[in-house]
């Protein structure tokens, strides 16, 4: 898949400096998606936008599909008529990193009010919209609505301790469910109509200035989820719907012990028997909200590192082989070619980049791994090839300046001013405009270092349970000498869209 030559920011939703605590679709929103175009930046990369759970990482999310209800913004509920303005005021406000607990709290109970507003009074137009939307996303909504009402009822952990009736889906405990819960089951559905409705058309205004968003779609899911209490059959499970081997990363750069997510194993045999109808659904819906999917450890498509669930590290794990190649065949038959980018970071077979290779997908580079010895070249600019999205940093490193100044060792260092000879202050800079400068299509900086902040900013340490995912941009922060500086850079490297017209 060839991508247009272009540059644009990663900066997830909950990062915006909106009012309530989180970042949300609200105006924060579109006045960065306003700095983005007069930046000349012609992408939005944001993480997944699915609600989260114990962690608050949008990589351990309670669905695949659905929207993360604290992204909805309360203004703009108030707009569409859905919450009186006076029931939003006094909530924390546009400063500070994001406390979720304090959210929760005080955003969720809004949020409830509102759909039930929307269910008792709401204009035919309205009303024919969100019935379309429950009939477009029938193969998700009403499960998630029922898992949902259910978490939310016994408050004890994963779905596997609830009664067992429940836990295990007996038609007739679902259909005692239904008929008990029924309000409370629409309402979990107005939510992600509310989701639905400010994401489309936060959408629609970035595409009028000629920004498209990339999302990313993690590999697995967590366990305690919607997508593992409805779909048991597609997962490594005892016969008592515990996790037979769970994944992870076996020691690296990250961590000593490796990284032991606990994300249940796909049983890739049963799905390739379905033909993959589950990872088609979840892929269709991702197409529907992102114009640009990124694929986080597109390796565990080829190879996975499989650990015994029993096991606390991530240490004596296994890599086992997963159909890939069949998969991708089997998404590209039912939805086309889609628009995806691998996440090839980590250990970095032959075979992964054969899988890559034979389906078009451009691969990843991150500048900060590039001045580590000869081993890590791949990842200088003068390696590229254009069908590769490269970065200054991602979510899961460090700010640029955080780790010039504590992650670099004076190895490094005489590397950096080898290559690149940046002036004492000007490093993170010099990494921009090197990736800017280079041959790769795509470059993708985080707001932190368009900012030039510290680790401070730092929105996530792998393997570290606390303090991450809380980031939040200043307000006010982005300036218009910032944006011209960007337009600049975007326009001489001819990252801008801009289009020679043909030669008479």
């Amino acid at each position: 898949m060839a991508l247009e030559r272009s540059s644009g920011l990663l900066l997830h939703i909950t990062s915006l400096p909106s009012y309530g605590g989180i970042g949300d679709f609200g105006p924060a929103a579109y006045a960065f998606a306003d700095f983005l175009a007069a930046a000349k930046q012609r992408l939005w990369q944001v993480l997944p936008l699915s609600p989260t759970g114990y962690g608050n990482s949008p990589y351990a999310a309670l669905s695949a599909f659905a929207g993360n209800p604290f992204l909805i913004s309360l203004e703009k509920l108030v707009e569409a008529g859905w919450i009186a303005p006076d029931r939003i005021t006094g909530l924390p406000g546009h400063f500070g990193n994001v406390h979720f607990e304090e959210v929760e709290q005080r955003k969720w109970p809004l949020l409830l009010e509102a759909a039930r507003n929307f269910l008792a009074h709401h204009d035919e137009q309205q009303w024919v919209r969100f019935q379309r939307f429950r009939e477009e996303n029938a193969f998700w909504l009403l499960d998630y609505a029922r898992y949902s009402v259910l978490r939310d009822k016994f408050r004890s952990g994963a779905w596997l301790s609830w009664p067992k009736d429940l836990a295990h889906r007996d038609a007739k405990a679902l259909l005692q469910l239904q008929q008990e819960s029924r309000d409370d089951l629409e309402i979990q559905q107005a939510i992600q109509f509310a989701f639905d409705e400010q994401w489309k058309a936060l959408r629609a205004y970035c595409a009028e200035r000629d920004i498209r968003f990339i999302g990313d779609v993690a590999i697995f899911v967590n366990y305690d989820s919607a997508d593992v209490w409805t779909h048991p059959e597609i997962f490594e499970f005892h016969e008592d719907l515990t996790p037979i081997r769970v994944a992870g990363v076996p020691p690296d750069y990250f961590s000593e012990t490796g990284q032991r997510w606990g994300n249940p194993i796909y049983n890739w045999e049963v799905l390739e028997k379905r033909g993959f109808d589950w990872w088609v659904d979840r892929m269709r819906r991702a197409h529907a909200l992102y114009d640009i999917i990124r694929l986080d450890h597109f390796r565990g498509f080829e190879a996975f590192w499989a650990i015994p669930a029993e096991d606390e590290t991530a240490i004596h794990g296994e890599w086992v082989k997963a159909p890939g190649a069949a998969l991708f065949s089997a998404l590209r038959d039912q939805l086309g070619t889609l628009p995806l980018i691998a996440e090839d970071l980590g250990l970095i077979t032959r075979e992964v980049d054969a899988l890559r290779e034979q389906f078009d997908l451009p691969g990843m580079r991150v500048l900060q791994f590039a001045f580590s010895g000869r081993g890590a070249h791949n990842y200088l600019p003068h390696r590229y090839v254009t069908n590769t999205v490269v970065y200054t940093g991602t979510h899961d490193n460090d700010t640029t300046l955080g780790w010039w100044q504590h992650g670099t060792t004076e190895q490094e260092k005489s590397a950096v001013y080898a290559y690149l000879n940046p002036a004492p202050n000007d490093v993170v800079w010099t990494l921009i405009r090197a990736a800017s400068t280079s041959v790769a299509d795509v470059c993708l900086f985080p707001v932190q270092d368009i900012l030039v902040l510290g680790s401070e900013a730092r929105m996530n340490t792998p393997a570290t349970p606390e303090n991450n995912w809380t980031w939040r941009m200043p307000p006010d922060a982005l300036t218009a000498e910032q944006a011209k500086g960007l337009a600049q850079l975007a326009e001489l490297t001819d990252r801008d869209g801009w289009v020679e017209p043909p030669k008479a």
